[in-house]
């Protein structure tokens, strides 16, 4: 997956890491961790710690470059699909039990953070669910299954920004993302383990050994491989029925510090609202107003540019005191169908690879859970929560959702029967995209400032979906299984391992 291009800027922008360079040559280790996210550093970091030799891969040229910058970073054990969901399709033990491991994985952060001494702004904050304008019955719903499961919350009349009902639940957590996964890779490389940048992963093959071929033709030899790329890549085919790819998007403004008090905030809507605050630097006299939402499936929506502007006035209309919006961006989401990751044996890709995948909007607590389960099955050691969260486990209860998503995603090779977006490139403005049909195929054709034409191949090289134009970002995104390619066809996102293909010539 090459360097992520975005016509937008996250608020976790950092100086260039110089931890990490390319992979050089055929090496062997004990265990080969795919992506330098907050699922695979903090896994690679277990295992050094441990004594493993690890190696950890991915294709962008610094650490931290993926989905992991493009976080609100919220560190919530109060799951975003709800309680009430969770028990009523896996069942009361399985709720609590998700809600204890998302618990653990903000304490490891804390151990960890602690432990390293890494300066990542981390803070113990309280978490509110509050109603939004679909009334109050999600909150009356869900204070029967928190008192069902016996988790702590409290009823509260109100939010500072915000009238109605809510609900208040202790010891959630924040930090700055990138300071802190910056500062573990810096960890891993001291406790001897290795990180290779700019080194793009296209085969993985199980067994014993386990082989991970790149791009560049190396391979990597190891006794374990852990695929912890966000999205399913290499994890066997039936996953990507178990996932579906959302994009949200966040805003990130002026506050006048003192505004607000430090905390977690969502709203019962759907899709819902999230809003938390970033500390500003010491000499500054504001923080950061962090807001969150207008979700979409990924390459299903064409008002990706307008989706930050209704932020910016639902934003607004809670806090008129707001000052200038200094950054925006949007992250990509995998959604499973009962709201729970998909951590361990990675299904139909043979021994001794494991996945962490299906974040379901809780990608950092997650990733941290994820890390610390599969860490132990590496080490063959029992986790109290590999059942929970095993890829290969049935759904039932969640049937009508899995059903669902499944058939949207079929529904979307019906592009391949229907006509352009445009005539030619002639109606294309500067600084857009659009679809051109082509014969039996269809073009993504992308003009620039300039006026000049990029012709490409709008089929996917993953499993042959039609890309679509997403002029938010102006990147063409797949509305099937969420690759990502940049204006110019190179893969930003997989589970695509390779660019949307140049056009052939015309006749």
């Amino acid at each position: 997956m090459s360097q992520t291009v975005r016509s937008t800027e996250s608020l976790w922008e950092l100086p260039n890491s110089q931890v990490g360079h390319p992979l050089a040559g055929n090496i062997s280790c004990d265990a080969c961790v795919v992506g330098a996210g907050i699922a695979g550093l903090t896994t690679a970091y277990l295992l050094c710690r441990e004594g493993k030799r690890v190696v950890v891969l991915d294709s962008k040229p610094q650490v931290v470059r993926g989905e992991s910058r493009f976080t609100t970073a919220h560190l919530s054990w109060v799951l975003d699909d709800r309680f009430e969901h969770v028990e009523a399709v896996r069942g009361a033990e399985g709720a609590k039990d998700a809600a204890a491991s998302h618990r653990g994985a903000i304490d490891l952060i804390e151990e960890i953070a602690t432990r390293e001494q890494i300066a990542c702004d981390f803070h113990r904050v309280p978490g509110y669910l509050f109603s939004g304008r679909d009334g109050t019955n999600a909150i009356d719903g869900e204070e029967k299954a928190l008192r069902r499961l016996g988790l702590p919350f409290e009823r509260v009349d109100r939010v500072p920004f915000a009238s109605g009902p809510a609900m208040r639940f202790p010891d959630q957590g924040q930090f700055h993302p990138v300071k802190y996964l910056t500062g573990l890779a810096a960890c891993i490389e001291r406790l001897s383990g290795t990180i290779h940048t700019d080194t793009q992963v296209v085969e993985v093959r199980g067994g014993s050994p386990c082989e991970v071929a790149t791009k560049s033709g190396h391979r990597v030899s190891c006794r374990s491989v852990v695929i912890a790329t966000n999205n399913p890549f290499e994890a066997g085919t039936t996953l990507h029925t178990k996932v579906a790819a959302y994009l949200t998007y966040a805003i990130a403004a002026e506050l006048p510090r003192g505004t607000l008090p430090l905390a977690l905030y969502w709203d019962t809507e759907d899709p819902y609202h999230y809003v938390r605050l970033q500390p500003g630097e010491a000499s500054d006299s504001f923080d950061y107003l962090i807001v969150g939402g207008e979700d979409h499936k990924t390459g299903q929506a064409e008002d990706t540019d307008q989706r930050w502007g209704r932020l910016t006035t639902w934003m607004k209309e809670r806090f008129p005191n707001v000052g200038v919006v200094r950054h925006r961006w949007s992250g990509q989401v995998f959604e499973t169908p009962d709201g729970l990751g998909l951590i361990g044996m990675a299904p139909g890709n043979g021994d001794n690879v494991f996945i962490i995948t299906g974040d379901s909007g809780m990608g950092m607590t997650h990733g941290t859970l994820g890390a610390r389960l599969v860490a132990d099955l590496v080490q063959q050691r029992s986790n109290p929560y590999a059942g929970l969260y095993s890829p290969s486990r049935w759904m039932p209860a969640a049937a009508r959702t899995l059903l669902g998503e499944v058939l949207n995603m079929a529904s979307q090779y019906t592009d391949w029967l229907t006509g352009g977006d445009v005539g030619s490139a002639d109606d294309i403005p500067r600084g857009h995209g659009a679809i051109v049909r082509s014969g039996l195929t269809k073009l993504a054709l992308y003009k620039n400032d300039a006026g000049q034409v990029t012709r490409l191949s709008a089929v996917c090289p993953h499993m042959g979906c039609i890309v679509r134009w997403n002029p938010g970002e102006r990147t063409w995104d797949c509305p099937c299984h969420g690759s990502r390619f940049s204006c110019e066809g190179k893969v930003s996102h997989g589970p695509a391992t390779a660019n949307l293909k140049a056009a052939e010539p015309t006749p």
